[in-house]
């Protein structure tokens, strides 16, 4: 058995928290830029150019990448063999966040009484966080700043399996076509394909995770992903909705069995501004 500290934890997630809302990732920054060299709307091409020098300003002056610094969700996949000692794990991961949110002047973007007061938190707490028991000696930690705009976006369907392929292409395009610019476009496309309703949700989060336009492992589902962001830089919307072929950077989908009667698809989609940063302990 092998002991993390909390206080080590905390002091992970603080900087991660940081270093994503600070810095947009190589991978991002690549694709932003291969999209500027092939998109042939002028207007889109100017939108393309400010993103990226929007990164660079944020990275040199650090600053954030965008007002809203997000809801700080915390992907920890616990090894079996791992004691957390000296605190418990989610105080930790929350006080992390806190530390972070607070120094960092960081924008805070948590309201309790969410259908009534909706006070503000003060600390940006608390996080999301997904756990998940794997092999090992280790804790592997993920934070995503998980801004407002593109989360309202979700969407989660309930399919027909005889829908098949074509009917989770078609949900994917009219999803994004209806989302218009409000998400922030050069999106990244997360879906969640099978399961139940609620594990479709999470895989469609967690595949935002991957680095960006990196096709799935599985041929099946790395053809689907190429189809649809075929179909969705094909509605025109563009950087910023301002027109243009660069509706979406990549789209990344996890699938898992499902039940005879269902084929969930949940979609999340991710802005321009795709921030997490990883940590093994």
């Amino acid at each position: 058995m092998r002991e993390i500290k909390a206080g080590k934890i905390t002091e992970t997630i603080a900087h991660l928290c940081q270093q994503a809302n600070y810095e947009l990732g190589d991978d991002v920054l690549a694709a932003l830029e291969r999209a500027e060299q092939t998109e042939k709307s002028p207007l889109g091409r100017a939108v393309l150019r400010e993103l990226l020098e929007n990164a660079q300003i944020a990275r040199e002056g650090v600053f954030p990448l965008c007002q809203d610094c997000g809801t700080a969700v915390v992907f920890l996949d616990v090894g079996q063999d791992v004691h957390i000692v000296g605190g418990e794990l989610q105080q930790a991961v929350n006080e992390g966040v806190r530390q972070a949110y607070a120094q960092s002047y960081l924008r805070k973007s948590m309201v309790k009484q969410p259908f009534t007061e909706r006070v503000n938190t003060g600390d940006n707490t608390p996080a999301v966080v997904h756990t998940e028991i794997v092999p090992g000696d280790r804790l592997r930690i993920a934070v995503m700043a998980k801004g407002g705009g593109a989360e309202n976006m979700s969407r989660l369907a309930m399919l027909k399996p005889a829908q098949g392929r074509e009917g989770i292409i078609e949900t994917v395009v009219n999803a994004v076509d209806e989302a218009g610019g409000m998400p922030c476009p050069p999106l990244i496309i997360g879906l969640g394909i099978g399961g139940t309703a609620e594990m479709a949700m999470l895989q469609a989060k967690r595949s935002l995770l991957r680095p960006v336009g990196q096709p799935s492992p599985d041929p099946e589902l790395a053809g689907l992903e190429r189809d649809i962001l075929e179909r969705v830089n094909d509605l025109g919307i563009g950087p910023m909705g301002l027109g243009g072929r660069t509706t979406a950077l990549a789209v990344h989908a996890l699938a898992m069995p499902a039940h005879i009667a269902s084929m969930p698809l949940a979609i999340n989609l991710q802005c321009h501004s795709a921030r997490h940063r990883e940590a093994v302990l």
